[in-house]
């Protein structure tokens, strides 16, 4: 006997229209992200099941807990592009720049020009507090302007403290803003409220890049599994607004 009620077919996770992630954390040992060698070339491998051609990795500079800078970021770097040579004879294609939370130490770099690793050209990704408004946020975006930079905000759907008050996003909109968004965001990863200010973003049209913001194989496995994220990301690449493959 049929039954009438048909089960809605799930979409493949196929990512590769994304050509690049452009937000990750997969350099061993150097923030909250890959441990080891052997797990970054596990979730890198993973991605790339998925899809996903090219990655540039973006280690946190937070200088209350992770103190990385060029140098500390290259040398994971390094280690990971030897291991990827002893155990398969190849390079992973992949770069490196950072994801650096607006604090003070953000504040002397830019004082003291210190040239801030990008995701491409003059692009810099930057991230706030997940708990308060960061304050004078828009001063430190302009000053980033000011050297130079093109701002590239960092998840801007998890500051849940915009629910209320969405203006924020207009502002920071009006104010030069890249907007990235996380792909696990869409997936329902980070909780009902970040997805609804996702789909709010994406909307509004404000959504020029996507990202896993892959830190451990929790992230990779939700994914493989998350087939509700297709049909937004298919949207975001047909509507032509996703940065990503020309990365």
């Amino acid at each position: 006997m049929f039954s009438i009620f048909k089960k809605k077919k799930r979409a493949r996770i196929d990512l590769s229209g994304l050509v690049t992630d452009m937000h990750s954390h997969l350099l061993p040992g150097i923030d909250d992200g890959s441990p080891d060698t052997d797990t970054s070339l596990q979730l890198i491998s993973g991605l790339q099941e998925l899809g996903y051609r090219k990655f540039i990795t973006t280690p946190h500079i937070l200088w209350d807990v992770y103190q990385n800078d060029a140098n500390t970021i290259g040398a994971a770097y390094q280690e990971l592009q030897q291991a990827a040579q002893l155990k398969y004879n190849s390079a992973v294609p992949l770069t490196a720049a950072a994801e650096y939370f607006l604090d003070e130490h953000f504040d002397e770099l830019l004082q003291n020009n210190v040239p801030l690793l990008t995701l491409h050209k003059n692009w810099v990704l930057v991230e706030f507090s997940f708990v308060t408004t960061p304050l004078n946020f828009k001063d430190k975006l302009f000053n980033m302007q000011m050297k130079g930079y093109q701002p590239v905000l960092a998840h801007p759907e998890r500051y849940l403290y915009f629910m209320s008050d969405r203006k924020w996003y207009d502002e920071l909109k009006d104010a030069g803003c890249y907007f990235q968004l996380n792909i696990l965001s869409l997936a329902g990863y980070y909780g009902k409220a970040s997805l609804q200010l996702a789909h709010y973003l994406i909307g509004k049209k404000y959504v020029n890049l996507l990202g896993t913001d892959c830190h451990h194989f929790r992230h990779l496995n939700t994914l493989r599994n998350a087939h509700n994220i297709m049909e937004p990301i298919a949207s975001l690449l047909d509507s032509g607004q996703l940065l990503n493959p020309a990365l």
